[in-house]
């Protein structure tokens, strides 16, 4: 079988940041890369499971709802992936994303959290979910001064994560 191409990539070069990692067919999907993978701690599953409802909820009622396609958690848990139709840059992502998260930490309740609307409900955590948003938050406001944060990462055989 063909590897993935995103499987190709080194994470050991990956910082936390907002990364292109596809463009075909009309989509792209962004990488919202909230830990340093294999350096920092995943984001735990409650508090990744509660983000997913968020950010799926800001961006689905957001200025560019119609262009959402997807928002969901990397399995490694070191992030969230949204493919969204239309243009859209590193720099427009990453402000949606701050705006997001911003709004993420006013929430007193995580939604859709009944037997009814998810299928595993038990499992959330509101206050460690907003303690990633405003970690994540941070990174992102001071992308362009933090060594924790890189919007393109150049590979030592010459690939352009942003290019993946």
């Amino acid at each position: 079988m063909e590897v993935i191409q995103s499987f190709t990539i080194d994470h050991t070069h990956l910082k936390p940041g907002i990364y292109v990692s596809r463009e075909d067919k009309g989509f792209t999907t962004f990488d919202l890369r909230i830990t340093e993978p294999n350096k920092e701690p995943a984001v735990a599953p409650s508090a990744m499971h509660s983000m997913e409802h968020l950010m799926a909820t800001w961006f689905r009622n957001s200025r560019v709802k119609d262009d959402v396609v997807y928002v969901g958690p990397m399995g490694c848990l070191t992030g969230m992936y949204i493919i969204m139709t239309g243009c859209y840059t590193v720099e427009d992502m990453r402000q949606l994303t701050m705006e997001c998260l911003e709004w993420i930490l006013t929430q007193t309740a995580v939604p859709a959290t009944t037997p009814e609307t998810c299928g595993n409900y038990l499992l959330h955590d509101l206050p460690m979910c907003q303690w990633e948003a405003l970690r994540y938050l941070g990174r992102l406001r001071n992308h362009f001064n933090s060594e924790y944060t890189s919007l393109q990462v150049t590979l030592e055989d010459g690939k352009v994560f942003a290019d993946a």
